[in-house]
């Protein structure tokens, strides 16, 4: 007797079936560029045949530098489609971080975009790694390196028929680090899946969605937005460079239903003076995701945009929570609760699970959750805490509380927590505070030593271009609404903070400057 088989629908298998079914629907814009589904599953598997071609195998690594563009969506995918392990690097990191990456990674093959010019040496100096040929250029002829578009005229275009398995490794995300070598958070196909079903469900996405990613392709954020619009079939919009007046123009022009954007671009986009004229009727939804909003351009948000709105807790490794716009007003500072069957618990200094309202650990649960480190099965199983059943969580490194209803506070980072006299201080509580000034811009608030302390809080602050407060003069106002543990010693004015390629400020180089 023959049974069916039960097969995995790999994302590869996704864009094949709209290829098929949908020929004719646009699934990238770029600028006056459009390119349907059956465009794109063809340059996808010229892509693919051409690693094949050029020796590449199952579970290989290939690495891409490169800005947003159809093409770095073509190799992102055409990648997948040969079988192979996608590594997206940040062109934000230095050449000897990147170098790092792809040595750790061991990619074999290193797609450059031609205007990201000063990497083209990186590449030359990690010849243990890369193939021969490994070295594509995107855009531009050069010496030594496969030029892309030649590449793919001669490959062919045809489905690899490659089969995929669900724990076979779809992506190594490195994490944002400045020092050594960042940690690559591998994620299988089966994680990336889920990850897009997981979204699409709460973000209400089908085949006539249209998104607009104003984030890098390289960082996992924008997937958060991109893939469950790309894999229920719709259109996705991609912005080289974000700009208010651009992503504007876009909304009204292309009738975009969707985009998830970080709060310095939620903050610009309505500070933008053409902003109450804009027709934005055809939003649907909209996410912030990078760093929690603080309460004022919450409500901001609120009160200039009526679609549904998401603010996402979560992190690269596969863990997150969702916070919906009729919730916000009834939870402020809350990021909400885990998504469809996932867990999100809050552990102690004895790694027992904490009592409701208790501080601890934020630790999770969920469909999307990384296999692992890339290479470093100690980091891997520094991060796992078991529940009873013997469940693996994911420890997050972020401090929080649930409160009774089980939406999750996030108070700190483990490391950005300022322990003063041996209270614990958490920066959040003091950030909202300065916020409410009317003429701070953005805070943030670190950790200083002190002499009888021990730490003491910094407020580092970047004012509004008309602001005519003094440093002495804000500190004071602050202090008299802290508690008298919060006070801060010192406040700093500065022109912009140090931010990862998602705008969340990388508190590690502001102490490494300021919290001597």
């Amino acid at each position: 007797m023959k049974n069916l088989q039960t097969p995995f629908i790999s994302i590869p298998d996704m864009i094949s079936g709209y290829a098929k079914w949908q020929p004719n629907q646009v699934a990238w814009v770029m600028g006056e560029r459009r390119v349907t589904w059956r465009e794109f599953n063809e340059r996808t598997n010229r892509v693919a045949n051409a690693l094949l071609s050029l020796g590449i195998e199952k579970g290989d690594r290939v690495s891409l530098l490169m800005l947003n563009s159809i093409e770095n969506a073509e190799v992102i995918f055409g990648i997948v489609k040969a079988g192979a392990v996608v590594v997206p690097l940040s062109p934000m990191a230095s050449p000897l971080a990147v170098e790092r990456m792809i040595r750790d990674s061991g990619s074999k093959v290193l797609f450059l975009d031609a205007c990201l010019e000063g990497f083209f040496e990186v590449a030359g100096g990690v010849p243990d790694s890369l193939m021969d040929a490994g070295r594509i250029s995107v855009g531009h002829e050069k010496e030594g390196w496969s030029e892309y578009e030649n590449l793919l005229a001669e490959s062919d275009p045809k489905n690899p028929l490659v089969e995929f398995e669900p724990e076979d490794l779809f992506v190594i995300v490195y994490s944002s680090g400045t020092t050594g070598t960042p940690k690559g958070i591998v994620h299988t196909h089966r994680t990336r899946v889920m990850l897009g079903y997981s979204l699409a469900i709460p973000f209400r996405v089908n085949e006539s969605s249209v998104s607009i990613a104003t984030t890098p392709l390289f960082t996992n954020g924008t997937w958060a937005m991109m893939l469950p619009v790309f894999m229920t079939g719709g259109t996705v919009i991609l912005m080289n460079k974000f700009d208010t007046g651009s992503f504007l123009d876009l909304v009204e022009k292309e009738k975009a239903t969707h985009s998830l954007m970080v709060p310095t671009q939620f903050h610009a986009t309505i500070a933008n003076p053409t902003f109450k004229q804009r027709n934005l009727e055809s939003l649907q939804v909209l996410v912030s995701v990078g760093s929690t909003l603080n309460l004022e351009l919450r409500k901001a948000i609120l009160e200039n945009f009526e679609c549904e709105f998401f603010e996402l807790y979560g992190l690269t490794e596969g863990v997150g929570t969702g916070l919906l716009r009729r919730e916000m007003l009834e939870k402020p500072g809350s990021v909400g609760r885990p998504w469809m069957g996932n867990d999100i618990r809050i552990v102690g200094p004895d790694l027992k699970e904490a009592e409701t309202g208790e501080i601890g650990e934020i630790v999770g649960y969920a469909s999307g959750l990384m296999k692992g480190y890339y290479n470093r099965p100690d980091l891997t199983d520094e991060a796992i805490w078991l529940d009873e059943r013997g469940r693996t969580y994911l420890m997050t490194g972020d401090i929080g509380r649930l409160d009774e209803d089980g939406y999750l506070y996030v108070l700190d980072r483990k490391k950005d927590m300022i322990v003063s006299g041996g209270v614990n201080i958490y920066a959040c509580d003091i950030e909202e505070v300065f916020v409410t000034h009317p003429e701070v811009k953005e805070v943030s608030v670190i950790a200083a030593p002190h002499e009888k302390w021990g730490e003491t809080p910094v407020a580092l602050v970047i004012p509004e271009e008309s602001a005519n407060v003094t440093e002495q003069a804000l500190m004071e106002w602050a202090n008299a609404r802290l508690g008298k543990f919060q006070r801060v010693s010192q406040v700093r004015f500065v022109n912009d903070f140090p931010r990862n390629a998602l705008g969340k400020v990388l508190k590690r180089e502001l102490r490494d400057e300021f919290g001597g």
